[in-house]
């Protein structure tokens, strides 16, 4: 029975100040749909659960808003907002057309910088919109001489710096079709990406620093290049100072000071409202990584709904968010753009030994005002004993966190070391829409270990195991109508069945996310965790079965299995099983070659936190190997709830697998 004298949800941790929520742009927009709309709860602008119900309601009124808001300059106007509201398949904005750079680089002030470039060392360069602008045409002219027009695929093999933003926008200008991954992946890892999409040209770096070390890749830019026949040229990214090998080399070799200072008028292609923008790639967990293909127009309004209303972007706001070329992450910090804000790119370690209060100084330093992270950086900041507060950070506003749960005992250290006043904004989407789903906003309280609510236009909802939406219960994270930002298909996936499949196999007509969520009588959404077999560490999604290629290659090792573990004080717990083969032993020395291994042949991150030695890796009976039935008996989930015996190959393992997750939670209990 219910005690009709508790209070209905737990006091928020943190409240807005009604003042500045009343001057955010979020309660400006409430108030301009208010006066356009007729929206509910017109007398409060600072009501977003009246907002949200509309935003979520009236899908057409809310995109037609925000299209109306931004002032979205289209060459062609449209004919409707939603012409045809199914999933997969919804048609927004048919008619339009339009260019995602023109509206990235119109709002940026020409003296002022719109690009702050920053590394770990604490140097740092700034980009002015005007010169921001020249950089982006004169690539743009040199790709179009080396004739990438529409459609084609530009590729960047690129650390966090101004140069992938550059090349990004300057291949969107022509119509053409971005991609880019980080230079941790090794090469082979980076052509299972890139190769699929056959491109046109290639444009890479000399290295990158990471924990104070400069990685020279060089070699792996040029052994790239030689693994993707499709190219015309490769442009070469002097970053490091490193000097070119004169060396046999697929196509032209262009330097980027010769493709980035000619003197050249910048003119954007128009392209239909749906037309492709750039591909990011799925962490590859079951094979080779899938290209997930999103469009011009679905992204500048999912980013300016999220960008300019949730982080309250606008002139004269800076945005540093840590994060890696190949997360989607990056692909929110450049469109930091669209809103006239400052962006600021970031090559290096997030908290290199030498200073691992590096992010902090540089915000202080630069006057960030929306300074992004990962649950798992603040976390190590407390262990550390970092001390934010040395540092002046009166300018910022908001803490982003974002790429897995932000548990409840990390709020109180923001609160006590970082400030009291500053909002911490846990938010929760996904590479597949390259936005949120869940998160804040300037007018929403804040529940510790909570997100405060869904974000505008998703219709969110958490299923049972029957389908049935349900409310302070966990459930499956699953999306009712459809989104601008879902995905336009899957690269080489011509009749949609593995888009299909990847999202829709479960409730047909509903997205299904792949992650356990409860959504709150009191509005808030808490997120338990991946419900499915991807790897999640430091807020970068990575791909098991780059890992089990490469340890499955050893002599010592017949078969692998690794695993992403979330932990109830916020943890993440990666182990790596392996089958050894007969006659090899799992000594200090084998474990050393499967980690180097792993960092030389797919990248640091994959290195698992620890490797085990067991007596067989469990399967269904088609041979698949269990990792998500695994994963969840490590965390001590019941064993008849996580699978039936029946359908393993090997039944006994699963008693083994519960018991090795019952003696890590006993150690970890010891320790604590």
């Amino acid at each position: 029975m219910t005690d009709p004298h508790a209070a209905p949800y737990p006091e928020p941790f943190f409240t807005p100040d009604p003042h500045v929520a009343a001057r955010s742009r979020m309660a400006d927009f409430a108030g301009w749909a208010a006066r356009h709309h007729g929206v509910e709860g017109a007398h409060d602008p600072t009501d977003y659960q009246a907002l949200y119900r509309w935003s979520a309601t009236d899908l057409e009124g809310f995109w037609e808003a925000v299209w109306a808001y931004f002032a979205i300059d289209a060459t062609t106007e449209y004919e409707r907002v939603l012409a045809e509201e199914t999933m997969p398949g919804a048609r927004w904005f048919p008619g339009a057309t339009l260019n995602y750079v023109h509206h990235a680089l119109r709002h940026v002030p020409p003296d002022a910088p719109a690009i702050t470039a920053l590394d770990e060392t604490g140097a740092g360069y700034e980009i002015t919109g005007r010169q921001l602008r020249a950089q982006v045409a004169s690539v743009a002219a040199s790709l179009r001489d080396l004739g990438v027009g529409q459609g084609d695929r530009v590729v960047g093999y690129l650390p966090n710096t101004p140069h992938a933003v550059i090349a990004f926008l300057a291949t969107a200008s022509l119509g053409a079709v971005w991609s880019v991954c980080g230079q941790d992946y090794a090469p082979k890892a980076a052509a299972d990406r890139f190769a699929q999409l056959e491109p046109t040209v290639l444009i890479t770096a000399d290295g990158y620093l990471f924990n104070g070390t400069t990685h020279d890749r060089r070699a792996a830019s040029l052994e790239l290049a030689d693994a993707l026949p499709t190219l015309k040229a490769t442009v070469l990214v002097d970053h490091l100072g490193l000097a070119w090998p004169e060396t046999r080399h697929a196509g032209l070799r262009i330097p980027w000071e010769d493709a980035a200072t000619r003197t050249e008028y910048l003119t954007v292609t128009p392209v239909p409202f749906g037309h492709p923008l750039w591909i990011v790639f799925s962490s590859g967990t079951t094979g080779v990584p899938k290209g997930i293909v999103h469009g011009h127009g679905g992204v500048l309004l999912e980013h300016l709904k999220i960008l300019g209303l949730h982080c309250d972007l606008g002139a004269g706001d800076r945005l540093l968010w840590y994060t890696t070329t190949h997360w989607m992450m990056w692909n929110l910090v450049v469109s930091t753009l669209l809103t006239g804000a400052t962006t600021c790119t970031y090559d290096g370690s997030p908290a290199p030994r030498a200073r691992p209060d590096i992010l902090w100084e540089l915000a202080a330093r630069h006057k960030v005002t929306v300074f992004g992270t990962s649950p798992q950086y603040l976390l190590a900041m407390a262990k550390l004993g970092v001390e934010p507060t040395v540092h002046d950070l009166s300018a910022i506003r908001v803490i982003g966190s974002t790429g897995s749960a932000l548990p409840a005992s990390a709020y109180p250290w923001v609160r006590d070391h970082v400030a009291a006043g500053i909002q911490l904004a846990s938010t929760s989407g996904g590479t597949d829409v390259v936005s949120g789903f869940a998160g804040s906003a300037p007018t929403t309280p804040v529940w510790a270990g909570e997100l405060s609510a869904p974000n505008l236009g998703v219709a969110l909802a958490a299923y049972d195991g029957a389908g049935r939406p349900v409310v302070d219960q966990v459930g499956e994270l699953v999306v009712t109508r459809p989104m601008p930002s879902m995905p336009l298909y899957f690269w080489n996936d011509p009749d949609g069945s593995r888009y299909r499949d990847a999202y829709f196999a479960a409730y047909p007509g509903v997205w299904r996310h792949g992650d356990w969520i409860t959504l709150t009588s009191h509005g808030s959404v808490i997120v338990h965790g991946r419900s499915d077999a991807t790897l999640n560490r430091n807020g970068v999604r990575l791909g098991s079965a780059d890992i089990h290629d490469i340890v499955e290659r050893l002599p010592e090792i017949t078969e692998a299995l690794v695993i992403g573990a979330e932990e109830p004080d916020g943890g993440y717990w990666m182990p790596l099983f392996v089958v050894l083969a007969d006659g090899a032993g799992l000594d200090d020395a084998l474990r050393d070659r499967i980690r180097d291994a792993i960092r030389v042949g797919a990248s640091p991150r994959h290195v698992p936190d620890e490797i085990l030695a067991v007596p067989a890796i469990p399967h269904t009976k088609t041979g698949k190997k269990l990792e998500v039935p695994v994963k969840r008996l490590l965390q001590g989930a019941p064993a008849e709830q996580v699978l039936n015996p029946a359908a393993v190959d090997a039944p006994e393992l699963v008693p083994y697998f519960a018991r090795l997750g019952a003696e890590r939670r006993t150690r970890s209990t010891r320790h604590a």
